[in-house]
């Protein structure tokens, strides 16, 4: 039996958040002029535990299965595609693998769930089952399938990290995962679907009901139920949410900070946070997504969105596509001179 012990999760450390906040007010510049820059800098001193943070070397793993719900007709897909996209990212044609090149991304990609046979593929192999089960009308998974699907998270961020990653994205790919995602959005949130159900891979109206319907339904399957975030994950979560949310953990408990992604991430991010609060403090939110209720999940994690690009893809796109940014806000930090080494006078009191 696979069993998934949640892990111990320290603090940021706080001396060399306010060192480089210090920093901050003696560079050449106006105080606070470069905004969340600024910010950003002194997350990253708290998160590298120095005034002046290093170079972020970023990794990005994608968790692809398959989901049970499909067949209750909540994608504008059929399930087979999650199989096809898998076999696109090992090609190197999916959006996040150009993204993986650009920034210089360690990119693996893990089979947790599909239902297609995935076994003649170069990708590392999970495989849980052949997809979750029905949320509709039963639980996604066993208490030990979410168990293993965490695990394979924890597993995937340790590998990651000890390639020297200092900056962790995860990426899904999962036909009907915005389901399950704002499912659990909204029994950890208390957001009705009506606010948080969206649109997904394109359904019309008559989808988006129907989607909202099931969601509703699976809610009121265990409405009644007292739930920890690992039971939660069983009941209405996917393999590869689970992962995330294993790999969110794993990540916060070995000092490495995470760039959430879009709507399914952040499912994964609160499933985290349901299981360890304390992993919030590792997180960081890359855009907001066009899906309905990305917003108010991010409130609800109490992170405020880096861009707004109307982006809406997944994978890990949104997040890759922040990590530049992410850089400049580094780079800029250290590389600018103070008001005494440049000879500049500061401002007048």
């Amino acid at each position: 039996m696979t069993t998934y012990t949640p892990p111990r999760i320290a603090a940021p450390d706080a001396h060399a958040a306010n060192a480089a906040l210090a920093r901050q007010g003696v560079l050449t510049k106006p105080a606070g002029s470069l905004g969340q820059l600024e910010a950003l800098a002194c997350r990253f001193a708290g998160w590298q535990g120095r005034e002046r943070p290093g170079a972020l070397k970023p990794a990005i793993t994608v968790f692809a299965a398959d989901h049970g719900v499909t067949v209750e007709g909540v994608s504008a897909f059929p399930a087979s595609v999650t199989g096809q996209m898998v076999q696109n990212f090992v090609a190197g044609g999916a959006a996040i693998c150009v993204l993986a090149r650009q920034i210089d991304a360690r990119l693996e990609i893990i089979d947790c769930g599909v239902a297609s046979d995935m076994s003649a593929l170069p990708v590392t192999h999970a495989r849980i089952a052949a997809g979750s089960g029905n949320l509709r009308r039963e639980a996604a998974m066993s208490t030990e399938q979410a168990s293993t699907a965490l695990a394979i998270g924890r597993d995937a961020a340790r590998r990651a990290i000890a390639d020297g990653a200092t900056l962790l994205i995860a990426g899904e790919m999962g036909i009907g995962n915005t389901t399950p995602s704002a499912a659990l959005i909204c029994r950890l949130t208390g957001h009705t679907p009506a606010t948080i159900v969206g649109r997904g891979t394109g359904v019309d109206d008559a989808g988006l009901a129907l989607k909202t319907r099931v969601i509703a339904d699976a809610l009121l399957r265990i409405a009644d139920r007292e739930l920890d975030g690992i039971a939660l994950l069983a009941e209405i979560g996917g393999f590869e949410i689970g992962a995330m949310a294993g790999y969110y953990l794993e990540a916060a408990a070995q000092g490495v900070p995470v760039l959430i992604d879009g709507f399914i991430s952040s499912a994964a991010a609160l499933s985290a946070a349901a299981i360890v609060p304390a992993s919030r403090d590792w997180m960081l939110a890359s855009h907001v997504s066009q899906e309905t209720g990305h917003r108010l999940a991010l409130e609800a994690l109490e992170l405020q969105p880096l861009v707004d690009l109307g982006l809406r893809l997944g994978e890990g796109s949104g997040a890759a596509i922040c990590v530049p940014l992410l850089q400049l806000a580094i780079a800029v930090h250290d590389g600018m001179a103070t008001f005494a080494e440049a000879g500049v006078s500061g401002k007048t009191e």
